[in-house]
């Protein structure tokens, strides 16, 4: 690989911190688990945005099952959705290589004052 070690103990508590977010409000299991990669479990960034992504995937198909149960929300209400996010992952794979780290970061940074503001705000 690239030489990261793996904590289980920290793998396991990221991974349960995600999942409890990613429950919790639908989405931003991502916003917890890169800083926490990166800061905590010590994982060069790339590593950590590709790590982010292979984890979330699972716990959205999870959480989606639990609000389509809680819900009975039909397929047609998000199947655009899905799909343009499947279109929009795709280029992300591909933007991702290409990318340098501290634009990943300022990216990621202003997604998460973006958000925050926007709870904030009520907006």
């Amino acid at each position: 690989m690239d030489g990261v070690q793996i904590n289980w103990k920290k793998g396991l508590i990221i991974g349960a911190a995600a999942g409890l977010v990613n429950g919790l409000f639908g989405t931003g299991g991502g916003m917890l688990v890169v800083p926490l990669l990166i800061g905590w479990a010590k994982m060069p960034s790339r590593t950590a945005f590709a790590t982010s992504l292979a984890i979330i995937l699972p716990l959205s198909v999870v959480s989606l099952g639990f609000k389509l149960w809680q819900t009975g929300a039909p397929p047609a209400h998000f199947a655009p959705y899905l799909i343009g996010g499947i279109v929009g992952g795709l280029l992300a794979g591909r933007l991702l290589q290409k990318l340098p780290t501290l634009w990943l970061h300022r990216l990621f940074g202003a997604l998460i004052l973006l958000g925050g503001l926007r709870a904030v705000m009520g907006w």
